[in-house]
């Protein structure tokens, strides 16, 4: 039996999230309990907050809440930004104070990893696109999966273990084919089997065709404990 875990933050603002910044890292950050205490009162607050702020409703030192809120800013859990509480404008106004609120990022860290969203996106789209033309749902579902993996491999511009791997399928090499060991809608796949699978079979074969690599050729080959597709050599 697999055992895994998830753990979700989820921000908003009007600021672009940080996609450099690795998921694991911000989520060690509040591992610390002064910074998650900290991080839990700014995401509570309806108006960015101050350190003076932060420190006072703590009761922490104004140097102690000043590093831990920005070593949460650095991890892009926080965004900073300056406001002057004034009210006034222009020369003699004063300095905007450095403020600090709950940023755009969602991290999410699963392991082994899923990639639940991508599978909902590509579900919804499909619904919305057969209700819109009467096309079956299910040919309208395997053809967005196909046109993703397109887009997908256009993006990465990598070769296909790298995006395989970092994308969460875990590859390996057996023979000449690649065994996937790791499915990334593991939990849909096992309740609606047919249709989960029947959309990586085509998001693979669109990776497969964006990367224009002829040489493998997506397979179903469902088994225990594995992804349910396989990357076989294509034949002559």
């Amino acid at each position: 039996m697999a055992v895994g875990f998830t753990l979700v933050f989820v921000a908003h603002s009007n600021e672009a999230p940080r996609a450099d910044v690795p998921a694991v890292s911000a989520v060690a950050a509040l591992d610390e309990p002064t910074r998650r205490r900290l991080y839990d009162h700014v995401v509570r607050q309806p108006a960015p907050v101050s350190r003076d702020e932060a420190a006072a409703a703590l009761g922490l030192a104004r140097q102690t809440a000043a590093f831990h809120l920005d070593r949460l800013a650095a991890e892009s859990l926080l965004d900073v930004v300056y406001e002057r509480r004034s009210g006034r404008t222009g020369p003699g106004a004063g300095r905007p104070a450095k403020l600090y609120r709950r940023s755009t990022r969602q991290v999410s860290v699963s392991l082994p990893e899923r990639h639940y969203e991508l599978a909902g996106r590509l579900l919804a789209r499909a619904l919305e696109e057969s209700e819109a033309t009467g096309e079956p749902m299910r040919a309208v579902l395997h053809r967005t999966a196909h046109d993703a993996g397109s887009r997908l491999a256009g993006e990465d511009r990598t070769d296909l273990f790298e995006l395989l791997e970092r994308h969460g399928f875990e590859p390996r090499h057996e023979g000449g084919a690649i065994v996937l060991g790791n499915c990334p809608f593991h939990v849909l796949a096992q309740e609606h089997t047919a249709t989960v699978c029947g959309m990586n079979l085509h998001l693979l074969r669109g990776v497969l065709q964006g990367l224009g690599e002829k040489g493998m050729t997506a397979c179903p080959a469902p088994a225990p404990g594995r992804c349910c597709v396989r990357l076989e050599p294509t034949e002559a």
